[in-house]
């Protein structure tokens, strides 16, 4: 009986379950640029935004002003938005409260079911869940609000073990580090045993678990911040381990995060400026990963556990190409953190339909043929070893008679030394097909 009771509490808790969610930087912008990012994110399948906001003093109202231009650009949708508290900048958790109140009756803020507002985090578990409760939670029920509260805590020592135990605060469960694998200096697939044990934690308990989904990380800024995360098929194998777990919710990571180039839509000039990432993501144009996530978000919505299911938007091949547009034994390479990880390859993605006979799927570097291989309906995935120096970088989908019926061609040239002597530059050139 109570693990029937558990059961149902778990289902009143998921306010329209299978939502997906792209993790949101919040700079900068003018209220047309939050309209076209909302617009974009629409029709790219997603239902939502997670806010990312590193501050909340009220006089920051570059920050106010761009929560309320996304908010106020999605009215009359069915887009919601929920503020996800970046506690990597030290922010007083006693004054969030009061932050989120300013947002959270907004017709566009993502609630439970009951109204009950959503709220994340970036970071945060070094807070015990007493003080959670106690500075964040309680004021706010005093207040007459409740919060919905899913957090990434993955700051937390203990993480994920015995999580749902060391924080009864919590409603759920969100982790940003298992998005990719591990940083080391060996390649390795990406994990999903965090997140496994976390769905079974959540479930357990009555509570929900987020899981983020995401394609690399690159990041040149100095000071220790040069660092890469593998990506060459990350995102199509997070994919697969998605549907196949069954998360209560995805968030992708993330929508507009240039400085760790895992961006699937656009950036704009206000939020980058005053830095040096315009170096390495100005003219690295990532929304072709867009042609696989759609399909995906489908997928993942209507209870699909295999890739396979995947289908396409138009009911033809579709999908993207990406590879770096600098070699891997390039003289720069040894300084960015876990650059061993990294593979001289062109990578794809590509969701076939059905046929009666089958495509074939020809990958091209410099223009010669560096792979070969037969498709199967629903999502194929490979890294191709072989990225050349030189141009004329693209795959080609074949049908059974040799006639070519889609094509993706990258639109930069792959170099063996970089360009540019203070920039070693990892940031993926991204083509969609067709």
């Amino acid at each position: 009986m109570l693990s029937i009771l558990v059961a149902l509490l778990a289902l009143t808790r998921l306010s329209a379950g299978k939502a997906v969610f792209a993790h949101y930087m919040v700079g900068s912008m003018t209220s047309s640029e939050a309209s076209q990012d909302i617009s974009n994110a629409i029709a790219a399948g997603f239902d939502g935004f997670a806010l990312n906001t590193h501050t909340i003093s009220s006089s920051d109202t570059w920050n106010t002003d761009a929560i309320n231009y996304l908010l106020n650009a999605a009215q009359g949708t069915n887009f919601k938005m929920f503020l996800s508290f970046d506690m990597s900048w030290n922010l007083d958790v006693a004054s969030l409260g009061s932050f989120l109140l300013q947002f959270s009756s907004h017709s566009q803020y993502y609630t439970t079911d009951d109204g009950r507002p959503w709220v994340s985090t970036y970071d945060g578990g070094s807070i015990d869940s007493a003080t959670w409760d106690s500075s964040f939670i309680q004021p706010l029920v005093t207040g007459g609000v409740t919060p919905y509260f899913v957090p990434d805590f993955d700051d937390w020592s203990g993480f994920p073990q015995g999580f749902f135990d060391s924080f009864p605060v919590v409603d759920g469960a969100f982790s940003w580090e298992s998005a990719w694998p591990s940083a080391g200096s060996t390649a390795a697939n990406v994990s999903d045993s965090v997140d496994e044990s976390l769905i079974q934690q959540a479930h357990a308990a009555g509570k929900v678990y987020m899981m983020p989904l995401s394609t690399f990380q690159f990041k040149y800024l100095g000071s220790g911040q040069d660092w890469y995360r593998i990506g060459e098929t990350n995102l199509p194998e997070r994919m697969a381990q998605i549907l196949a777990l069954q998360p209560d919710f995805v968030e992708v990571i993330t929508w507009n995060d240039a400085g760790e180039s895992h961006y699937v839509g656009s950036f704009w000039p206000e939020q980058i400026a005053g830095t040096n990432e315009d170096d390495y993501a100005n003219g690295f144009d990532h929304t072709g990963w867009q042609k696989v996530i759609k399909p995906f978000i489908t997928a993942f919505k209507n209870g699909a556990t295999e890739v396979s299911s995947m289908v396409s938007e138009s009911g033809n091949p579709e999908g993207a190409i990406w590879y770096r547009t600098l070699l891997t034994s390039a003289s720069c390479s040894s300084t960015i953190t876990n650059y061993q990880q990294a593979r001289d390859a062109i990578n794809f993605a590509v969701i076939l339909p059905s046929s009666s006979s089958p495509y074939t799927i020809e990958v091209y570097s410099n223009n010669q043929l560096i792979g070969t291989f037969s498709g199967v309906e629903g999502l194929n995935y490979e890294s191709v070893p072989g990225l050349q120096a030189g141009g004329g970088q693209y795959i080609q989908v074949l049908d059974s008679t040799g006639d070519i019926v889609a094509s993706a061609n990258g639109t930069k040239n792959v170099l063996s030394e970089g360009s540019d002597s203070s920039m070693c530059n990892w940031n993926y050139e991204v083509v969609g097909l067709p």
